[in-house]
């Protein structure tokens, strides 16, 4: 009889499970396409105030970087510039880049600053 505590350990031969890298690589692949999109360049907010500008015909103020202001209607737009049509004078193709910011004309503007705040001297 074996006395209890003495038992020999049976020694079992276990083989490890282990999974090939082509199914590794293809649970991975499946979490790698569920991977956040980049952001888009341009997330066309500008061309969609311009439309709705252009359509609804909204008087605008348009300051220019050497601090000229100019008041007209939006009437087309690209990617580099925008023409604004003026009732008296001639209308305008102004360059993006030259644009300091713009505003509706019923808006109160201070001064040229841009932030809506008197200048102080």
């Amino acid at each position: 009889m074996e006395k209890p505590g003495s038992k020999e350990r049976e020694i079992v031969n276990r083989k490890l499970i282990r999974p090939t890298l082509s199914e590794v690589q293809d649970q991975l692949g499946g979490r790698m396409q569920r991977k956040k999109p980049t952001p888009p360049d341009q997330t066309n907010a500008e061309n969609f105030y311009y439309i709705k500008q252009m359509q609804s015909r909204t008087p605008m103020v348009v300051v220019l970087d050497e601090g000229e202001i100019i008041r007209g209607v939006i009437e087309w737009y690209d990617r580099d510039c925008i023409k604004v049509h003026r009732a008296k004078d001639p209308n305008l193709l102004i360059m993006k880049s030259a644009i300091r910011y713009m505003y509706k004309e019923g808006e109160n503007r201070s001064d040229g600053n841009g932030d809506g705040l008197p200048s102080v001297e």
